[in-house]
């Protein structure tokens, strides 16, 4: 518990310092990737001050929702949707990040309004550094998508999510961030968008979370800073 605590101190003293550099005002989430560590580890973390998780993977993660149901903890899936997982997700976690078709955010919907639940966050993802192999939509059909997944009940758009390229090229890492924040003003400035709470950007990761919120992240999402490398997970 105290290498998860002082790993956590840490992290947040970097957020804080890096949030002060780049003159920012609101508070930057941090998320707790937590694919493929055990309940023990989370509930450690949890114990430590954090409470924001995110996963990837839908049977790992209802495993140790399970046995951490006494913790108050905000669950955020943040791996590729399979369609067939869909009613999983949207019934096992406060927030999704990463939708990137309507199909998904419509199955989203009607699992979350079967379990009358509150509205669902979510988070679209895109696409910013046009991988064939990465997940995300394309940044000319993010405003068509985010238009039809705000017309559907049970979920609320919240913002943008991205996993741009790894690079250790600080300008790079910024160039990349930048793209996304622009997508997501955009959004926010589009007429028939304006009157929605389109307040986050989900950018940033161990490797590159410091130019993430030089660029407006509002939550960075960290894993083996916090918890070490990971060891195979067993996907689901």
């Amino acid at each position: 518990m105290t290498l998860i605590s002082d790993s956590l101190q840490a992290m947040q003293a970097n957020i804080l310092q890096a949030s002060n550099h780049a003159n920012r005002t609101g508070l930057v989430k941090l998320l707790a990737v937590s694919k493929s560590q055990s309940a023990d580890q989370l509930r450690a973390a949890y114990l430590a001050g954090q409470t924001a998780f995110g996963e990837n993977y839908v049977q790992e993660a209802i495993v140790k929702q399970s046995e951490l149901a006494d913790c108050k903890i905000e669950w955020h899936f943040i791996g590729p949707i399979q369609s067939n997982k869909a009613q999983l997700i949207a019934q096992h976690f406060d927030w999704v990040q990463s939708v990137d078709r309507l199909k998904i955010a419509q199955r989203l919907s009607k699992a979350r309004g079967e379990a009358a639940l509150p509205p669902l966050n979510i988070c679209i993802q895109i696409n910013s550094s046009n991988e064939f192999t990465k997940s995300g939509t394309q940044a000319e059909e993010l405003h068509a998508l985010a238009k039809e997944v705000i017309a559907l009940p049970h979920i609320k758009l919240r913002g943008l999510m991205a996993i741009p390229a790894p690079t250790n090229n600080i300008e790079k890492q910024h160039d990349q961030f930048r793209i996304v924040k622009a997508s997501l003003t955009q959004l926010q400035q589009s007429d028939d968008l304006a009157t929605l709470e389109l307040d986050t950007l989900s950018i940033g990761m161990s490797g590159d979370y410091v130019a993430a919120i030089e660029e407006g992240a509002t939550i960075v999402r960290i894993g083996s800073a916090l918890f070490g490398a990971r060891q195979k997970p067993s996907k689901a």
